[in-house]
Parts: structure tokens; C-alpha cells; sequence
């Protein structure tokens, strides 16, 4: 059985339903992850994503701030939500399919602008998350044997995950200890990056494009901040993943733009 799953940082769900409906219409995965969809649980746009074709809906929301959600065509046998760092902030969500493969998405935080946690509470914040999330995927590692992870990472962790490797080694989401952090992460589960097992790491290749640029396609400078992991077990299965590049280009654009996996589970 063959499964597409997508992530995409939406930046207002609210907002960009239309975008939304139109990458469903267009792409039809079977799972859509959603991350800052900013939004209260009860004012998401159920009937949309139901109407859509993706009746079964996990959301963990919160009031003009992050947010995470799963919209899938395949029935979930449990949704689980986790307090990271007993923030309180809704970041995170886990289901498990009927197939029995597990499915977490994850929001991590952005780190603000200073990359001294000594200063700045933000990125002091996000070390204490990816360093919970070390911990968590040691835990899990002996029992889930077949998982998925997806997420906006807000960290682009290798060379030619950024427009400019030098340039940006300053710059909050490849700093060494960001980018040393979730490799860490990785390894603790020995997570296998979907996304580079087709695509070389010598390749550019980004999810992310900031709308501070005039025209972000000429600039190019982007970040790879969104990921699809997977486990050992599922790695034989990979299929094939894509970048939805031209979706920074619709109407009313997020910043970051759809991953998509296909998956032989």
C-alpha cells in the first residue's frame, strides 16, 4: 500500500484555506500535516478539509500562535498531543494510522533573531526543545519500529539546505549548535531524511523563502527548514518526495511551501 504524506507550515490556516483546497485538489496525498495554523481548535476549518475528502481531523490549536493539525483519508487509531518544554504550546501532534504506522508533526520553535540563548529567551527555548526531542526519540527507539516524522524543523541543517552556507552560520536555523542539535535528534532514532535519500546533499534545495524579498524567485535565498523522517524499517518503502517550489507563487503565499513523500508501507 502506497501513501503520500505532506507537510506544510501555513502560516494562518484561516487565512490560506484557499491554498490549501487548492494543493488538496491539485496533489490529493492522503495525509496533510499543517503547522502554525494559528487558530483556536473550534474556529479550524473543519467543513473544508471534510469536503475536501479528509473526514478525519487531529488539531492541537492555539490563539494567534503556533499550532499544528493532521487531515487525513486514513482513520487514526489513537491522536496523542505533548507538552514540549511545559510550554503549554500547542507544537505537536501524534497519531497512529489503521496501518499501524505512527505519525508525529511537529512545530519547532523559530528561535527569534539572536542566536545567544544567554540573551534571547526564544532560542534559549528552542535548544531545550531539540534537546527534549533527543531524549524522546531515545526513548521511542527499541519500541517504534515504524514512524514518521514531519514537521516545520526551523532548522536547515546542511550545507546546501541555505542559499548561502557562510553567510548564514551566524544566522538562526543553521547556527552550528542548531544544526549539531538535530543531527542529534536524528541519530537518536537513526531517522532517515526522506527527502535527501533521493536528492544528493550536494544539491541546493529549500522549503523556505522569506517574504522580506521583492521577487523571492529571482533572489533565491532560500532554507530546507521543512522535513520528512522516517525509520529504518519504512526506509525500503520510500518511494519518492518533491518540493513544491511553486507554491510560494500562489495568492496569498505562505513563506514555506508543501513536502510531500510517497511511502510504501
Amino acid at each position: 500500500m502506497a501513501i503520500t504524506i505532506a507537510t506544510w507550515n501555513i502560516n494562518s490556516v484561516r487565512l490560506r484555506i484557499g491554498i490549501v483546497e487548492q494543493f488538496l485538489a491539485g496533489h490529493a496525498p492522503d495525509i496533510l500535516c499543517l503547522q502554525e495554523i494559528k487558530t483556536i481548535e473550534d474556529a479550524f476549518p473543519r467543513n473544508a478539509l471534510i469536503e475536501a475528502g479528509y473526514p478525519h481531523l487531529a488539531i492541537a490549536g492555539q490563539k494567534g500562535y503556533h499550532g499544528v493539525a493532521i487531515a487525513s483519508k486514513i482513520p487514526f487509531k489513537t491522536v496523542e498531543k505533548d507538552d514540549w518544554c511545559a510550554m503549554g504550546d500547542a507544537r505537536h501532534l501524534r497519531v497512529r494510522l489503521e496501518n499501524d504506522v505512527l505519525l508525529d508533526n511537529f512545530y519547532i520553535p523559530a528561535g527569534g533573531d539572536e542566536p545567544d540563548p544567554a540573551v534571547n529567551p526564544k532560542f534559549d527555548h528552542k535548544l531545550k526543545f531539540l534537546r527534549e526531542m533527543v531524549q524522546w526519540g531515545e526513548a521511542r527507539r527499541a519500541q517504534t519500529k515504524r514512524a514518521v516524522v514531519v514537521g516545520d524543523f526551523n532548522v536547515a541543517p546542511l550545507e546546501h539546505d541555505v542559499w548561502s552556507h557562510k553567510k548564514l552560520l551566524d544566522v538562526v536555523s543553521h547556527t552550528p549548535i542548531e544544526t549539531d542539535l538535530l543531527a542529534e535528534v536524528q541519530a537518536a532514532h537513526d531517522w532517515v531524511d526522506a527527502v535527501r535519500h533521493f536528492v544528493p546533499a550536494t544539491e541546493k534545495l529549500y522549503s523556505w523563502w522569506s517574504y522580506r524579498a521583492a521577487d523571492w524567485a529571482a533572489a533565491d535565498k532560500g532554507r530546507r527548514l521543512d522535513h520528512i523522517w522516517v525509520t529504518p524499517d519504512l526506509k525500503d518503502g520510500l518511494v519518492s518526495t518533491e518540493i513544491l517550489r511553486a507554491a510560494r507563487g500562489w495568492d496569498k503565499p505562505s513563506d514555506h511551501v508543501p513536502v510531500l513523500l510517497t511511502l510504501e508501507v
